[in-house]
């Protein structure tokens, strides 16, 4: 009878072990790809990128990375170019309680042979309800430059007067920006372009 006893329990714990062994491993496995997958990001005034994604041949880490980054299918980088923010330039994280302003000097648009975007999106990743159903601007949606060639993409939650046409319209809360650039230039390769910062302005 004891001899039974023993066995039940002596199974039972080992089967306890190799619940809490998979548990244990299943958590250390996600904090050690969180750990080395920063490796791969390259932070520039508050965005971040990664350059290689979509590549044939990517290591099943950088594949992975590049996936908890940027969401939905990744083309290889001859054929577009991410990058996403959650901060602004001061590191603070970007809420719809303040106003911001990405300006692009003149000439400093991203170079490309195709299009770019900038989409807005919550803090859970879904499209930002608003009145004019913008969801992002581009530079196929009516940008309006300034008298010196420059760019300023007005990123609130209120419309901006006088700047309508430029304007992205930002949730309550906190959001995500994600800027795109399809068949980018050669300096957007060549990592030499950078992406200007999110200045708060109010």
């Amino acid at each position: 009878m004891l001899k039974r006893v023993f066995t039940i329990m002596t199974r039972r714990k080992i089967v306890d072990d190799v619940i809490q062994g998979i548990v244990v491993g299943g958590v250390l496995a996600f904090i050690t790809f969180q750990i080395l997958a920063q490796a791969y990001f390259i932070k520039v005034n508050g965005w971040t990128t990664i350059f290689g994604c979509g590549e044939p041949g990517n290591s099943i880490l950088l594949r992975g990375a590049c996936a908890e980054v940027f969401m939905g299918p990744i083309n290889v980088p001859q054929e577009a170019m991410y990058w996403t923010t959650k901060v602004d330039a001061a590191g603070q994280t970007l809420s719809g309680q303040h106003d911001y302003i990405l300006h692009f000097p003149a000439g400093g648009l991203p170079p490309n042979n195709a299009f770019w975007s900038l989409t807005m999106s919550d803090a859970k990743n879904r499209f930002v309800q608003n009145p004019i159903n913008r969801y992002s601007v581009s530079d196929r949606s009516g940008l309006v430059p300034n008298s010196d060639g420059s760019v300023d993409i007005y990123i609130q939650n209120t419309s901006p007067a006088g700047h309508e046409s430029n304007w992205l319209p930002a949730p309550t809360s906190n959001f995500i920006l994600y800027l795109r650039v399809y068949l980018p230039g050669q300096t957007i390769l060549d990592g030499e372009y950078k992406v200007p910062p999110i200045v708060e302005v109010k």
